[in-house]
């Protein structure tokens, strides 16, 4: 550890700003707006703890860190010591426009000074066992992409050696792609060839019956507390299932607690349009994007699939194409509106209706 101040502390507030990476945690302690001590110690919990009881004994003590692939794990480390700490996101934090440089020194400086100004914006920590859960549905999207990733590397390969004249265009089917790997294997190629298709097709073979197995965990998740009561209602919803549904719920956590007002939900999906004013002028921009992209893209294949239910949202479909001439616009206005009848009818405990146009 690199003590860059050597004195100790009692009875004071302390904020201290945590810059996080793989092996080393860079700290700066600010109290009574000044700097009062700055160190540099492994990426352990155990040394932070310790660095706190034997440099500032007896104070009441504030972390802050970004948000990183760490994850909330050392947030509930310090929470059970009894620390006070604030996981903040990265792209909120606020840092001065003609800063030229940046290292961990200086970012474990700024969080500091954020912390202690009360000039900061805060994750939602979700509990352990939600964290947990979670990782089905994030494991069951990895795998889709792993599929489709090892579906475009069998197409490639085909055109590559000018085999894909012998089969259809278009998106296959699992049964199209097992029926091309019984030609291929009946078909006069080289062995070297014929081995590296069955090599991709076990492993496709592989991914489909692990897919199949994460889904059913998804079900047997919607089954059971805290997720069966906001999977029910969403599935009322137009559009929604009982996939949708569960990974709404593992992504989205506690929506009555956490979003106490419709804005804040909004703006927590990413979904609320982008501004740059200044002065008179007036600019709205494309949506923020901030959270997580998935639960949009969700959002967006239910609402399409609501339209054909819900005059509803068919009528704000519609309005908004009409005004802006752009169905993207208006399919991703009519998401938002649904995400927020979502949320509605869960804080109500009632299952969701289908709109009426007066």
């Amino acid at each position: 550890m690199n003590n860059i101040i050597n004195y100790i502390v009692e009875n004071q507030e302390i904020f201290i700003g945590l810059e996080d990476s793989k092996k080393t945690w860079k700290l700066c302690a600010r109290s009574g707006g000044v700097v009062i001590h700055e160190a540099s110690m492994p990426a352990k919990y155990e040394v932070l703890n310790n660095y706190f009881s034997n440099k500032f004994p007896g104070c009441l003590i504030h972390v802050m860190y970004e948000a990183g692939f760490r994850g909330f794990e050392l947030h509930d480390q310090l929470k059970a010591a009894g620390y006070d700490c604030v996981v903040t996101p990265p792209h909120t934090v606020t840092e001065e426009k003609s800063q030229r440089k940046k290292n961990d020194r200086i970012d474990c400086r700024r969080l500091a000074k954020n912390l202690e100004n009360g000039d900061y914006h805060s994750c939602y920590p979700p509990e352990r066992k939600l964290r947990e859960d979670r990782q089905i549905s994030r494991l069951y999207e990895q795998g889709q992409r792993d599929i489709v990733r090892e579906c475009n590397r069998i197409r490639r390969t085909l055109e590559f050696h000018g085999l894909d004249q012998l089969f259809p265009e278009k998106n296959w089917s699992r049964n199209q792609y097992r029926q091309v790997h019984e030609r291929l294997n009946k078909m006069d190629i080289a062995p070297s060839l014929k081995f590296t298709f069955n090599a991709y097709f076990d492993k496709l073979e592989h991914l489909w019956e692990i897919q199949k197995q994460v889904l059913n965990e998804l079900k047997a998740l919607a089954q059971l507390e805290p997720y069966r009561r906001s999977v029910d209602i969403w599935k009322s919803a137009p559009g929604i299932g009982v996939l949708t549904a569960i990974r709404l719920a593992l992504e989205w956590g506690d929506v009555r607690s956490r979003f106490v007002r419709k804005e804040n939900f909004s703006s927590f999906l990413g979904m609320i349009p982008s501004e740059y004013s200044t002065g008179e002028q007036e600019r709205k921009g494309p949506i923020t994007k901030q959270g997580n992209r998935q639960v949009r893209a969700w959002l967006i294949e239910c609402t399409w699939r609501a339209l054909k239910y819900d005059p509803a949202l068919l009528d704000k479909f519609n309005r908004v194409v009409k005004s802006t001439g752009s169905r993207k616009k208006a399919i991703v206005a009519t998401a938002r509106k649904l995400a927020i009848r979502l949320r509605a009818v869960l804080i109500q405990g009632t299952p969701y209706t289908i709109g009426l146009i007066k």
